[in-house]
C-alpha cells in the first residue's frame, strides 16, 4: 500500500548541545515531555495516521481471528510448593491475565487464589510479583498498573482468600522474602517521586526495608541502604532453613555484584560483606552451616559452583565444587541435596544433576532439543516440575521425580496446529570478523529456496541475555502465512557467557549490528529471501538493533520494526533506569565511550531524503522502562529524512508500559497490526 499522504507536522526546536567539542542538534527535545499539551496531540495525530493506515490492510482482520483463534487454548505456568500447598498458573486461553491457584494435593481440583483480571476491566492491572510465607499463610503479591515497573505491593490470607491491611508503595526491581516467623518480609524500594514526573524521573538510592504485617509502611524497619552509592540497588533473599538474609548488592545493568549477608538469629547483628568487590557475578544458591555455595564467572566466563566457608573467608580459601565446562551453567538449585545444573549447549538444555562434592549423577532425559525452565523447590525435597519448549513444541509441564529420575508428563497443551507440517533447525554463519554466529531457522515444510519468501529476523544481543527456543503463537501464525521465522544468538547476549557478552558490549557494540546483518546476509545468500522480502524486529535493545541496522543499511531489508527501542544514545542516561545502561553502552559524557555511541545512534544516524524502508516504531504511553520519548524523537526525525513511498509510521500503545503485564487483548491487537503491516510491505 503507498503512504500517499502527509506525516503530522513536527515543530524542530533550536536546540544544540555540545559534546567533547562536537556540537549535535536536538530538534525534538520537546517530545520528551509526553504530558505536555504539545506532545499529546502530535500523539493523537500519529495514532490517526498509523489506525488509519492499518485498518485498510486488507490482510488485518484474518490475521486477528486466527491469532484470536490459536491463542484460545490452556496455558499453565511451572507448578511449586510453599508449605502444604502447590501453586501454579493457568490461563483459560484468552484471559488478559493469568490466574493464580492452589491445592493441596496434585488430584484435587484447583482453588483460585488471585485473579488479575478482576482487578480492571480492560487487564491493564497486572500481578509483577509474588511471594508465599513457609507456611502457606499468606501470600504477597504485587500489582503493576499499565505495564508500569512502579509496583505495589498487598498480603492476602490463603485460607480465606481475604486482602490484609498492608500496602506497599514506591517498590521498583524488587520482589520480597518473608521470615520464618511468617510475620512480615524483606524488599527493597525508591523514595516517593514527584507525582507529575515519576514515568521518566530517574531512580537512584534503593533501600532496604522489613514490613512486618498489620502495620503501615511508615513504621518499616530500614535494614539498609547506601547514602555514599546512588546507584546500588539491593534484593534481600531469606535462606531456606531462615538462618541468614543474602542480600545481592547491584549496580546497573552489570552483571558484576556484590554479596552480603546479616544473620536473623541475632537480632544485634550486622550486615557482613562477604563478596565486597565488583571484580565477577555472584549468585547465591544455598549454605550448608558456614559453608555458602555460589555460582559464579570469575575465572570462569561459562560459570561454575564455588563454596565459601564465612568463618575463613579470604579469597585463598575459597573451594571449586563444580569446573566451568564448555557448555554455560545456566542456572543452579539443589534438590534431594544434590546441585540440579542447568547448562546451555550451543543454545539448547541440558540438565545435570551432581551431589553436593560436585560428583556427576546423572543427565536428565529430556524430550527433545530445546529449553527447559523450572526443576525449582526444596533442598530435601524428591519431586519438581519443569516445563519443556521449542519452536514447534508448546510448553509443556513436567513432574519430575530425583529419586529415579523419571518424568511424567503433568499438563501438555493443546494447540489448534499440526506441529508435524513445521520444521526448525540450527545453521552456524559467519560474521564480519570471522567469528560463528548461530541462528535458528523455523518455517513450514517445503517451502521453495527461491528467494521469495517472506522473512522476519528477530534479535536482542545484548544484556547478557540468551534467546532461546521458544514457542510462540505469533511467530506460529506469521509462519502459517508462508512466513519464515529467524533468529540469530548475536554477540551481547549470555548464550556463551560472559565473554560472548562482552564481546558486544560498549565500544564493541558495532559487533552486534556485524551479527545482525551477516545474519541477513546469509538469509538472502542462500535464497530464504531476498531484501524487498526481508524484515528485522526487536524489541528494547532489539528496538536499538534494528534503529542500527535500518540507518546503516537501509538498502537490506524491505521493512523494520522497532518496538520500545533505545533509540537516543546521547540521553538514554537521563531517565528512570537509563543510567543503570551505562555499563552496557558506555557514559556520553566519556569521550571515548561518546564517539561510538555517536557512530550509531540511530536518532543521529538518519540520512536526509533517505529511501528507508518501511517502518512500524512500536512504544507505549506508560513506558517507564524506556521511555517513549526515544521512539518520539526517532520517528519525529524518520519522517523528517525519508524519502519515498514506504510507510514510516509510529503506533503509541495507550495505557502500557514496556511489554511486562500487557494483556492479551492488547497483545493480539499488536501482533495482527505488524504481522499485517509486513505482509503488505514485503510484496
Amino acid at each position: 500500500m503507498s503512504s500517499n499522504f502527509s506525516y503530522p507536522s513536527t515543530p524542530r526546536q533550536d536546540i544544540i548541545e555540545t559534546y567533547h567539542g562536537i556540537k549535535v542538534q536536538d530538534p525534538y527535545r520537546w517530545l520528551e515531555d509526553p504530558n505536555s499539551p504539545e506532545s499529546k496531540a502530535w500523539i493523537k495525530a500519529q495514532n490517526k495516521i498509523t489506525f488509519d493506515y492499518l485498518e485498510k490492510l486488507p490482510a488485518r482482520e484474518k490475521i486477528k481471528q486466527r491469532l484470536t483463534q490459536l491463542w484460545n487454548y490452556e496455558k499453565y505456568g511451572i507448578p511449586f510448593k510453599e508449605g502444604d500447598r502447590y501453586f501454579y498458573f493457568k490461563n483459560d486461553g484468552l484471559q488478559n491475565q493469568s490466574v493464580l491457584y492452589t491445592l493441596k494435593d496434585l488430584n484435587d481440583d484447583p482453588k483460585v487464589l488471585l485473579d488479575p483480571n478482576t482487578l480492571s476491566p480492560d487487564g491493564t492491572i497486572a500481578l509483577a510479583g509474588l511471594s508465599i510465607s513457609k507456611n502457606a499463610q499468606y501470600l504477597a503479591y504485587g500489582l503493576s498498573i499499565s505495564g508500569s515497573d512502579w509496583v505495589e505491593w498487598k498480603v492476602k490470607n490463603i485460607q480465606t482468600g481475604e486482602d490484609l491491611s498492608d500496602h506497599l508503595k514506591w517498590i521498583k526491581f524488587s520482589g520480597v522474602s518473608w521470615t520464618h516467623d511468617h510475620q512480615g518480609f524483606f524488599y527493597s524500594r525508591y523514595d516517593e517521586p514527584n507525582e507529575t514526573t515519576k514515568l521518566e524521573d530517574s531512580n537512584y538510592y534503593q533501600k532496604l526495608y522489613y514490613h512486618r504485617i498489620g502495620t503501615p509502611q511508615t513504621e518499616d524497619s530500614l535494614i539498609y541502604q547506601r547514602s555514599d552509592q546512588k546507584e546500588w540497588g539491593f534484593n534481600g533473599n531469606v535462606t531456606e532453613d531462615g538462618q541468614y538474609l543474602i542480600i545481592n548488592v547491584w549496580r546497573g545493568t552489570d552483571p558484576k555484584n556484590l554479596i552480603f549477608y546479616k544473620d536473623l538469629k541475632d537480632s544485634n547483628s550486622k550486615v557482613i560483606e562477604l563478596i565486597d568487590q565488583f571484580e565477577a557475578d555472584y549468585e547465591f544458591i544455598d549454605h550448608d552451616k558456614s559453608v555458602v555455595w555460589l555460582r559464579t564467572d570469575l575465572n570462569a566466563p561459562k560459570k561454575r559452583i564455588i563454596a565459601i566457608d564465612i568463618n575463613n573467608p579470604s579469597q585463598e580459601n575459597w573451594q571449586e565444587i563444580i569446573p566451568e565446562t564448555t557448555d554455560l551453567l545456566d542456572g543452579v538449585g539443589i534438590l534431594n541435596n544434590q546441585f540440579v545444573c542447568d547448562y546451555l549447549k550451543d543454545v539448547k538444555s541440558v540438565i545435570k544433576i551432581f551431589d553436593l562434592q560436585g560428583n556427576f549423577i546423572r543427565e536428565v532425559d529430556l524430550p527433545d532439543l530445546g529449553i527447559v525452565r523450572g526443576f525449582g523447590g526444596k533442598r530435601y525435597e524428591t519431586e519438581t516440575f519443569y516445563s519443556f519448549a521449542n519452536f514447534t513444541t508448546p510448553s509443556t509441564i513436567y513432574h519430575y521425580k530425583l529419586e529415579t529420575g523419571e518424568s511424567t508428563l503433568f499438563r501438555q497443551p493443546k494447540v489448534d496446529f499440526n506441529a508435524q507440517e513445521f520444521e526448525s533447525k540450527q545453521i552456524f554463519y559467519t560474521s564480519q570478523d570471522g567469528t560463528k554466529v548461530p541462528m535458528f531457522i523455523t518455517h513450514k515444510k517445503g517451502i521453495e529456496l527461491d528467494g521469495n519468501n517472506p522473512t522476519y529476523l528477530y534479535g536482542y544481543g545484548g544484556f547478557n541475555v540468551s534467546l532461546t527456543p521458544n514457542f510462540s503463537i505469533s511467530n506460529l501464525v506469521w509462519m502459517e502465512m508462508g512466513g519464515v521465522y529467524a533468529v540469530p544468538n548475536l554477540r551481547g547476549g549470555g548464550e556463551y557467557g560472559e565473554e560472548w557478552h562482552q564481546a558486544g558490549m560498549k565500544s564493541n557494540k558495532q559487533t552486534v549490528f556485524d551479527d545482525f546483518i551477516c545474519a541477513a546476509q546469509w538469509l538472502i545468500q542462500n535464497k530464504y529471501t531476498s531484501p524487498q522480502k526481508l524484515a528485522i524486529g526487536g524489541g528494547s535493545n532489539g528496538g536499538l538493533l534494528v534503529g542500527v541496522c535500518m540507518t546503516q543499511r537501509p538498502d537490506l531489508f524491505g521493512a523494520v520494526l522497532p518496538a520500545v527501542g533505545v533509540l537516543d544514545m546521547l540521553r538514554f542516561d537521563k531517565f528512570t533506569i537509563g543510567w543503570a545502561w551505562c555499563r552496557e553502552y558506555g557514559r556520553p559524557e566519556n569521550e571515548e565511550e561518546f564517539k561510538a555511541l555517536y557512530a550509531y545512534s540511530p536518532l543521529h544516524n538518519l540520512k536526509p531524503k533517505t529511501a528507508y524502508p518501511a517502518t512500524m516504531i512500536i512504544t507505549a504511553d506508560h513506558d517507564d522502562r524506556v521511555v517513549p520519548a526515544h521512539s518520539f524523537k526517532f520517528a519525529a526525525a524518520l519522517q523528517n529524512a525519508h524519502q519515498g513511498d514506504n510507510p514510516v509510521l509510529i503506533r503509541i500503545e495507550t495505557k502500557a508500559g514496556h511489554g511486562a503485564g500487557k494483556p492479551t487483548t492488547k497483545i493480539i491487537e499488536e501482533i495482527a497490526d505488524k504481522w499485517a503491516f509486513l505482509m503488505d510491505s514485503l510484496t
